[in-house]
């Protein structure tokens, strides 16, 4: 009888302090106010002034859940490349596999933080001007799979055919 008394005001304490104090809460209340309005904005989770808009990370997607949204207006990398589109990713089929970052050319050649990322890119500050026209070494085993990832949409399916 003792030890169920003790039960009892222990959880009546920690209830208490969950009420009053907000003791346990992972959320703070302006995420709470966000939540039960619908009004979460969710964070970017592709960095548009470091993509190079290639299309890789859409290419290279098992679920599909990337695809290339177009520019209002296209964006001059370098002399030779101007980006027309982004991706854009479907959160409701996303699996947060981390292909896209993974194939990512910013992040694969240049060791930089790939500008798509499904969980949240953050603030990036990469110059992708000066990143394209600088020289990088690359095995040409490395270059052939990144390049086929990002030409082919069908080179995930015929690795998976085991062909």
């Amino acid at each position: 009888m003792k030890s169920m008394l003790r039960v009892a005001l222990e959880g009546a304490f920690t209830n208490f302090k969950r009420i009053f104090f907000a003791a346990d809460r992972v959320t703070d209340m302006e995420m709470r106010r966000q939540i039960s309005t619908l009004s979460v904005e969710v964070e970017d989770r592709v960095d548009e002034s470091a993509c190079i808009g290639c299309a890789g990370c859409a290419n290279v997607c098992p679920t599909n859940a990337i695809e290339m949204k177009n520019l209002a207006s296209p964006v001059k990398i370098t002399e030779n490349w101007v980006k027309n589109q982004v991706p854009e990713i479907n959160l409701e089929k996303c699996v947060v596999c981390y292909h896209c970052h993974d194939f990512c050319p910013i992040y694969s050649l240049y060791g930089q933080k790939g500008a798509v990322h499904p969980n949240s890119v953050g603030d990036q500050e990469v110059n992708v001007n000066e990143l394209i026209e600088q020289p990088f070494k690359i095995s040409e085993d490395k270059l052939k799979v990144i390049s086929a990832y990002l030409s082919d949409k069908t080179v995930l399916k015929h690795s998976e055919d085991g062909e």
